[in-house]
């Protein structure tokens, strides 16, 4: 990878692993000192592979739903693109919003807890820019699994890290309080803000802070810490890719297969679309197509079809969605 040595990578996927570690722990990990770590990292950061540091937050378990579309423009100038994706980006409820390249144009994940109040959202949407779309390809957005980014560091030993990977999705929904939710969105889109800087946002104590964080982790809210990677930046492409079975009693086969492939980060499950669902950080699309073409080979009768295709640029992508206080009282 360049510029990237394997300290570099083996520094990156732990900082990925749980970037809330400190780096006198990463430094015990792969073999350097903390002066050393620090330094690399900062130049990581400066170099623009670190773009930053995200929580991953299951707001399933505040009661949300997710919808989720894929959109085919027509019509449409760059700059009605851009304006009608950063409408849907300022949007509260907006978990993931992107420019793509490939099969759909662009992609929107939103938080559902009213149908109502998501109808007038889109409702109002479709009034203003419903001409400038040719396809709207609806579907539930289930939850995912979200696996290390073993790519970084395939030559070692990286299965026993993909055994458990977080989930999204799969738990019932729990009540927090608007303390907690201030804490979540806290380090929502900066997980490596210090526990004293959040105790003074806060106006609490970091031993408070830090028991609320180790509470929320224990009841599965907070599922993980991690960094942000330009991956475009490591010569890597990041591709979502979707396959549509003839055999569906093969997912699971073909899922466990995939899940220790070192280039998968996601898997995502929704109903009303495509029989699984991943995304692959891989070198080039024949690297991509060679291993989907693979499963061809082992399952030869059991895909139908599948599509790929990878984001030009992330308009937003927040794991929690804008609430107020007034969103906590009944």
């Amino acid at each position: 990878m360049p510029d990237l040595d394997l300290k570099d990578r083996k520094i990156l996927y732990h900082l990925d692993l749980n970037c809330r570690q400190s780096n006198a722990q990463i430094g015990r990990k792969v073999g350097l000192s903390k002066q050393v770590v620090d330094y690399r990292i900062k130049k990581m950061e400066e170099e623009g592979i670190i773009t930053g540091y995200w929580t991953r937050i299951d707001s399933y378990r505040f009661g949300y739903q997710v919808y989720r579309y894929y959109i085919i423009f027509q019509n449409a100038t760059t700059a009605i693109k851009e304006e009608i994706i950063k409408n849907i980006a300022d949007y509260r409820n907006t978990w993931v919003t992107s420019s793509l390249t490939g099969t759909y144009d662009m992609n929107a994940v939103i938080w559902v807890k009213s149908i109502p109040q998501f109808y007038r959202f889109w409702d109002d949407l479709n009034e203003k820019y419903g001409d400038y779309f040719a396809e709207k390809i609806f579907s539930v957005y289930l939850g995912s699994d979200c696996y290390p980014h073993s790519y970084l560091i395939k030559e070692e030993n990286y299965k026993k890290d993909r055994e458990n990977p977080q989930y999204v999705g799969k738990n019932e929904p729990i009540e927090i309080t608007y303390q907690d939710y201030l804490l979540l969105e806290s380090i929502a889109t900066d997980a490596r803000e210090s526990t004293i800087q959040i105790a003074e946002k806060l106006k609490c104590s970091s031993q408070s802070v830090n028991y609320n964080m180790n509470k929320l982790k224990g009841n599965g809210i907070i599922q993980g810490y991690h960094t942000a990677i330009d991956t475009s930046k490591l010569g890597l492409l990041h591709f979502k890719v979707d396959i549509w079975l003839k055999e569906i009693s093969k997912r699971k086969k073909i899922w466990n297969i995939l899940k220790y492939n070192p280039h998968v980060i996601f898997f995502n499950t929704s109903a009303g679309y495509a029989d699984l669902e991943m995304e692959f950080v891989i070198e080039d699309t024949d690297k991509l197509v060679d291993t989907i073409e693979n499963l061809y080979q082992q399952f030869p009768s059991a895909i139908r079809k599948y599509i790929y295709f990878r984001a030009k640029k992330n308009y937003k992508f927040r794991s929690l969605p804008e609430l107020t206080e007034k969103d906590f009282k009944k």
